[in-house]
């Protein structure tokens, strides 16, 4: 699974943990996110702003 982080406040979107409060669940892939999904702690950027992790980032 992937993560991807908001550059502006290092939040984290982790597909195998989802966003539950967004209404994600874990295993929600990338891809069904939302493409104007804002981030859920700052709401200053949108999906498209969003960073890929590698795969051995911690997180």
């Amino acid at each position: 699974m992937s993560a991807y982080r908001c550059p502006v406040c290092e939040y984290v979107y982790d597909e195998s943990v989802g966003a539950p409060r967004e209404g994600f669940p874990p295993g929600t892939a990338w891809s069904e996110v939302p493409d104007v999904w804002p981030c859920p702690d700052c709401g200053v950027r949108e999906k498209i702003d969003f960073e890929a992790l590698s795969s051995s980032a911690g997180r």
